[in-house]
C-alpha cells in the first residue's frame, strides 16, 4: 500500500476513535464495552499503520518525502484539502501545515477546491445558467452590444458622382456589477460522528442545490433594483386568456425568434403548463407535445427541448408563462472568487455546524432577438 493510502487510513481510523468519544460526551455517559473495544482495536489499528508508515519513511529517500509535500500536484492538492475539509468538520487537524483551512474569528475559509466543486454541481443541475453565456470575473462587467433597433445598415441603388446615405445602427451597452448574497446549510453533529458519512460530498450537495435554485429562480424572474435576468425580454406574445394557451400562440412565441438563433433554442415553463400544452391538439387530432426519449428532459414541442422549472409561474394572469429562444442570449456574471466558510461554534447549541457561501452574480439579457416570451392576459 502506497504511503499516501496508508495516511489516508490512519487518518480515518482516528477520526472513528474521536467520533467514539464524542459520541460519549454528547450523550454525557460512560462509553459502553462494545464501544471500549471498537476503541481500543482503532488505537491498536493505528499503531500497526504508524510501524508500517514509519518503515515506509525510512525505505524512502529524503528527496522524495520533501517533493511530497512540497511539491504537491494540483488533483493531489485538491484531495489532500477536501480531506482537511472533512477532518476539521469532525474535529481532526491535519498533520500537513501546508493544507490546513484558515482559521478566523468565526471559523474556517475553505480551500477554492472546494467552492469549485459547488460551483461545477451548480453549472451541472441548473440548465439556465449552464446555458446562458457566463462570465466568471468580478467588479463591474460592461458588454457591447449592436442595436439596430431604430435604423440600421442598408444597402441601395446609387447613382454615378452622387454620395451615398449613411445609415447605421449604434452601438449600446449592458452593466454588470455584483449583487451579494449568501446561503446557510447546517450539517447535524450526528452525521458528523457518522464516520461512514460522506461529508464532504453531503455540503457540496447540499450548497449546490440551495445555490442553484435561488440562482435560477433569479434568473427566470428576476429582482426589483437588483439582478434582471429574464424579466427585461422584450419580445413578447400576449395570450387571449388569463387561464390558457393555444396551439396558434405557441407557434408565434417560436415565430418571434429569427430562425438564425433558433437552432439551440429551448422552451422553459413550469409543469402545470407542461401539463395543459401535452392536451393540445393540431388539426389532424396529433399532440403538440411529444414524448421524446432522445430530448435532453424526456419531452419535444414543436421540434424543440422543454424544460421544466418550479421556479416558472404558472398560467396566471399577467404572468409569463413561457419563455422560447436560445438562453445564451441572456449573460450572468459570477464572481469566480466563491467564499466558503464553516462555523464550528455558531450553532453548538443546536448541535450542528453551519457551511456558509457567498457570491456576487448579476445577469441581464445580452442579445434580445434569441429569447421570447409568452404572456397570459391580464383581467
Amino acid at each position: 500500500m502506497k504511503l499516501k493510502a496508508l495516511l489516508e487510513k490512519r487518518n480515518n481510523k482516528v477520526v472513528e476513535m474521536k467520533a467514539l468519544l464524542d459520541r460519549a460526551k454528547t450523550e454525557e455517559r460512560a462509553m459502553t464495552e462494545e464501544e471500549m473495544t471498537q476503541f481500543n482495536n482503532l488505537e491498536k489499528e493505528i499503531k500497526d499503520l504508524d510501524t508500517t508508515i514509519e518503515a515506509e519513511k525510512r525505505a524512502s529517500s529524503l528527496e522524495v518525502i520533501d517533493d511530497t509535500k512540497k511539491n504537491v500536484g494540483v488533483e493531489e492538492r485538491a484531495e489532500a484539502e477536501e480531506r482537511a475539509f472533512a477532518s476539521y468538520i469532525r474535529g481532526v487537524i491535519e498533520e500537513r501545515a501546508d493544507i490546513n483551512l484558515t482559521v478566523g474569528d468565526n471559523g474556517a475559509v475553505v480551500p477554492s477546491s472546494i467552492a469549485n466543486k459547488i460551483i461545477k454541481k451548480v453549472y451541472d443541475i441548473c440548465p439556465i445558467y449552464q446555458l446562458a453565456t457566463r462570465y466568471n470575473i468580478g467588479g463591474t462587467l460592461n458588454i457591447p452590444y449592436y442595436d439596430e433597433a431604430t435604423q440600421k445598415i442598408e444597402m441601395a441603388y446609387a447613382t454615378e458622382f452622387q454620395e451615398l446615405e449613411s445609415t447605421s445602427g449604434k452601438f449600446l451597452s449592458i452593466e454588470l456589477k455584483g449583487f451579494l448574497a449568501g446561503v446557510l446549510s447546517k450539517v447535524s453533529k450526528s452525521l458528523i460522528n457518522n464516520s461512514q458519512f460522506d461529508i464532504v460530498s453531503f455540503v457540496v450537495s447540499a450548497m449546490a442545490d440551495a445555490i442553484s435554485k435561488w440562482i435560477e429562480n433569479e434568473l427566470l424572474n428576476g429582482t426589483d433594483n437588483k439582478i434582471e435576468g429574464l424579466s427585461t425580454v422584450t419580445q413578447k406574445v400576449d395570450a387571449a386568456s388569463s387561464t390558457a394557451i393555444t396551439a396558434d400562440e405557441l407557434i408565434d412565441l417560436q415565430e418571434a425568434v429569427p430562425d438564425i438563433y433558433q437552432g439551440s433554442a429551448i422552451w422553459i415553463m413550469n409543469r402545470a403548463t407542461r401539463k395543459a400544452i401535452r392536451k393540445l391538439k393540431d388539426g389532424d387530432g396529433t399532440y403538440l407535445l411529444q414524448k421524446d426519449f432522445n430530448a435532453k428532459w424526456g419531452y419535444t414541442l414543436l421540434g424543440k427541448d422543454v424544460y421544466t422549472s418550479d421556479n416558472m409561474p404558472t398560467m396566471a394572469a399577467g404572468k409569463t408563462a413561457i419563455f422560447y429562444g436560445d438562453m445564451n442570449g441572456l449573460a450572468v456574471k459570477l464572481s469566480e472568487n466563491m467564499n466558503i466558510e464553516v462555523l464550528r461554534e455558531k450553532f453548538a447549541t443546536q448541535h450542528a455546524i453551519g457551511v456558509v457561501g457567498w457570491i456576487e452574480i448579476d445577469s441581464k439579457v445580452e442579445n434580445s432577438q434569441k429569447i421570447a416570451k409568452l404572456v397570459m392576459k391580464t383581467t
